[in-house]
């Protein structure tokens, strides 16, 4: 189905080889199941976009070699004409969305191509019925959580029939439910005979579909595991910076020595509409100078309680209290920083180490903020792109240069929403490191997330929200 014959690809005015592909040849056969993986930046998302046509396209680059799909050639081929063959689900699925409602992005793709409309219907009811939709026909798009997105974005591609699907970190921001349903549709998939390529980071899930999992290194494919091999890969594969392919079990610790209660909150409720309660908290106690995840289903209310608890979001009739006094939204807004689920929302300047200057404290020196950026980009591994714009880089890229900087900021509250999506076991564990050190200082990290992994090496407490 699909033929890499010796593809190197550079992107236009891409002054590193993050990303980039060299000597690339490798054969997909119709049907099957390839995951690609490997640090950020490796190439993995490249690999998949010159497969839809996005490099060079629409990010641009140079390229050489061939690349056959289907027996033909699609190196110079437009992303519309390789649209009806190859379907796409991004790492982050609002990025790939044209409507406000779910029935219309379901039917997108199809109309763009007049399809005739009782077709179109017929499909739509279709997928709604395999991929198990019925709940989320008729939705806002802005009203769905991360993983009920995914879902629809998978529902998008499914109505046009393709033959090949590639998916960019598709369980990123999923909790254990949604990657189940996520499973199951990557089955009905497979069983339906579609080429499918995976670029992810969170292996467990996929062990069991996976013809062959593909290692890649600065652009280059360094490993390849059929399937019988991918068994007694586990210690190897953290060797290579590479997440489990046994899904991890969140360790609980029932020890509460030493943990106080430093934020108290009462009446904590917060509503997107009059009709739909997002947040209702009675009471509750937060421990402080801990690292504490808040685990839930998606659409549980976990990015909304980080919105309110820093104040963005306005609770009406609250009782909030820091250290036994009155914890005001404005106080809140100098204490608390927020890295958001999507950073792409927070990345305001041209290079990368102005994006942790502007945060810092107006009472340092230039030289200071820039000597201390600098060392913080070092612990987080991205020094190097620290003339960089924050836009051009990986997602997981952008993730840690956010997070790098709630730290330049010196709050003395982080708050961070799903930080390790799209992160590496080199990174995660990276991340880790700085949020312990962090606590150490003395500040306090309030982090949603999904990943077990990450829980079990930082958090001290867990706090599960339903």
């Amino acid at each position: 189905m699909i033929t890499f014959s010796n593809i190197n690809f550079h992107y236009k005015n891409n002054r590193t080889d993050k990303g980039n592909l060299i000597d690339i040849s490798l054969t997909i056969e119709d049907g099957e199941l390839i995951v690609l993986t490997g640090e950020s930046g490796c190439g993995k998302t490249t690999f998949t976009r010159l497969i839809n046509g996005l490099a060079p396209n629409y990010y641009p680059g140079t390229v050489t070699g061939e690349l056959y799909l289907d027996g033909e050639n699609i190196i110079g081929k437009s992303v519309a004409e390789l649209g009806r063959t190859v379907g796409s689900v991004f790492q982050n699925p609002r990025s790939q969305f044209f409507n406000v409602d779910t029935d219309s992005e379901l039917a997108f793709a199809a109309e763009n191509i007049a399809m005739d409309p009782s077709e179109i219907i017929r499909r739509m009811d279709e997928v709604t019925e395999e991929l198990d939709l019925t709940e989320l026909r008729g939705c806002s798009i802005f009203e769905l959580s991360g993983g009920e997105k995914q879902r629809i974005a998978c529902g998008s591609v499914a109505v046009m029939h393709p033959k090949v699907i590639v998916l960019d970190e598709p369980s990123s921001n999923l909790d254990a439910e949604s990657i189940e349903k996520l499973k199951c549709v990557l089955a009905k998939w497979k069983k339906q005979g579609k080429t499918i390529i995976i670029a992810e980071h969170r292996l467990f899930f996929l062990r069991e579909l996976a013809d062959r999992l593909i290692v890649m290194k600065d652009g280059r494919i360094t490993n390849v595991f059929e399937r019988d091999e991918m068994s007694e890969l586990s210690a190897s594969l953290k060797e290579m910076g590479i997440r489990p392919l046994v899904e991890p079990e969140l360790i609980v610790r029932r020890s509460v020595e030493g943990i106080r209660n430093y934020i108290r909150i009462e009446h904590f409720k917060y509503s997107y509409d009059r009709k739909t309660v997002a947040l209702s908290v009675d009471n509750m106690s937060l421990p402080g100078n801990q690292v504490v995840a808040i685990i839930g289903n998606n659409g549980a209310g976990k990015s909304t309680f980080l919105k309110c608890l820093c104040g963005i979001y306005k609770t009406k009739k609250d009782k909030i209290t820091l250290n036994g006094s009155r914890w005001k939204r404005k106080l809140r807004y100098r204490d608390c920083y927020l890295v958001f689920q999507d950073v792409n929302h927070q990345l305001f300047t041209e290079s990368v180490l102005d994006e942790l200057i502007i945060g810092m404290d107006d009472s340092l020196s230039e030289d200071v903020k820039k000597e201390k950026a600098l060392e913080i980009l070092e612990r987080f591994g991205i020094r190097d792109l620290a003339d960089h714009h924050p836009m051009a880089l990986s997602g997981g890229q952008k993730q840690r240069v956010a997070i790098a900087s709630s730290v330049a900021a010196g709050r003395d509250i982080i708050l961070m929403d799903e930080p390790t999506s799209g992160m590496d076991e080199l990174n995660m564990m990276r991340l880790s490191q700085e949020l312990k050190r962090l606590k150490e200082a003395g500040k306090t990290i309030y982090v949603v997330t999904h990943d077990y992994e990450f829980i079990n090496e930082c958090c001290d407490s867990v706090i599960r929200l339903a």
